[in-house]
């Protein structure tokens, strides 16, 4: 195969990123500020645009092809834009998500009206970020169709029948897909949580207890992805993160991808899968021979996002040899293995720490896709 080859000019690249960053001191003072009234919503607006601005810039410094706006304007990865669905309303709770040994706040949501999407604020939002990414490509991320039912609870009496809120769902998204690519988008990224829940015996257990049939969750979540994604405009690509939790940098879920690989990698049609390899938690690769697309991309979550030690370049290469035994080298890509801040809070790491893992993707990524 020839070098040139293996450059790649369409998403995913080569040297990716799944997408959060480390919210700013200024950013976290600004929505501090908003939130006890001393600053309007537009002055916090203005403090994100000049801090996007400025991350956008450092992203396209350390080399990256996809950039985006941290989520910056979002406290978390998967509420603030599913809350935003008609029919769909965010509450406070008695307690948060139980992660390692540790919880994040108390939030959560349910829906009270038939779904839609219209008007939603994270159009807006794309919009800058299109602005200023300039020759650079905006990646947008939004939490996938399957978190509104994993995370959240229908009101008794709004959709007595499952599949009339499944398609319900799928339509939204489609609409919301449409919505982004009309307002310039080719990257997006459905980021989701469920699958790793269900290579984890532990949590499924948990979803048992909850009243949900992880054994038929699977199916009816690639269906409802599949048809949300259907009829996208050929030059739109869409990824997926299949995410272990990430927040202050402890986790959820443990247990590698097996269980799942065969209806994910040949069952979802995304254009590529971010996936989460920077521990032992995630197994093995064996679970890549489901691959059976030549167009299917691979993005291996090879680096850390959770600490600030930079990883060995030996190790990660061999890695991604050790990927290759599964799948064509042509169609594998790197990145961290996550976000720095799924939600605001963030990762225990510094900015700068941050930066040099990005750079790090990158030189990497130029070694081995030369």
């Amino acid at each position: 195969m020839s070098n040139q080859s293996l450059h790649r000019h369409e998403p995913p690249f080569r040297a990716d990123q799944v997408g959060s960053l480390l919210r700013t001191d200024r950013i976290k003072e600004a929505r501090l500020k908003k939130a006890n009234g001393e600053i309007t919503a537009e002055q916090l607006r203005e403090v994100e645009n000049e801090e996007i601005n400025r991350i956008v810039e450092k992203q396209k410094e350390v080399g990256l092809k996809a950039v985006t706006d941290g989520e910056f304007r979002r406290a978390w990865w998967h509420f603030d834009f599913l809350e935003n669905l008609v029919g769909v309303k965010g509450y406070d709770t008695d307690s948060g998500i139980q992660f390692h040994q540790t919880q994040t706040k108390s939030h959560s949501i349910k829906v009270v009206d038939k779904l839609d999407f219209h008007d939603h604020p994270m159009l807006e939002d794309y919009k800058f970020l299109h602005r200023v990414a300039k020759d650079h490509t905006a990646k947008m991320t939004i939490p996938s169709p399957s978190m509104l039912h994993f995370r959240g609870t229908i009101e008794k009496g709004v959709y007595d029948d499952q599949d009339e809120f499944f398609h319900d769902l799928a339509q939204a998204y489609k609409k919301a897909i449409n919505a982004f690519y009309d307002a310039g988008c080719r990257y997006l990224q459905l980021d989701d949580t469920s699958w790793a829940y269900l290579c984890s015996e532990e949590q499924k257990e948990q979803m048992r207890a909850r009243g949900l049939n992880p054994d038929e969750l699977g199916s009816l979540y690639a269906k409802t992805i599949n048809e949300a994604i259907a009829d996208r405009p050929n030059d739109m690509k869409i990824t997926m993160h299949i995410c272990r939790g990430n927040f202050r940098s402890t986790w959820i879920s443990s247990g590698g991808y097996e269980p799942v690989a065969e209806i994910l990698f040949q069952g979802v049609n995304v254009d590529g899968f971010f996936l989460e390899y920077d521990s032992d938690r995630a197994g093995g690769f064996e679970p890549l021979r489901f691959v059976n697309r030549s167009n299917l991309y691979i993005v291996l979550g090879l680096i850390t996002s959770k600490f600030g030690e930079l990883e060995n370049k030996d190790e990660i290469k061999r890695r991604i040899d050790e990927a290759s035994k599964f799948v064509d080298m042509n169609q594998l890509c790197l990145s961290p293995q996550c976000g720095f801040a799924s939600t605001e809070e963030g990762n225990l790491l510094t900015e700068e720490e941050q930066w040099a893992k990005l750079r790090h993707v990158v030189e990497i990524a130029e070694e081995v896709w030369k």
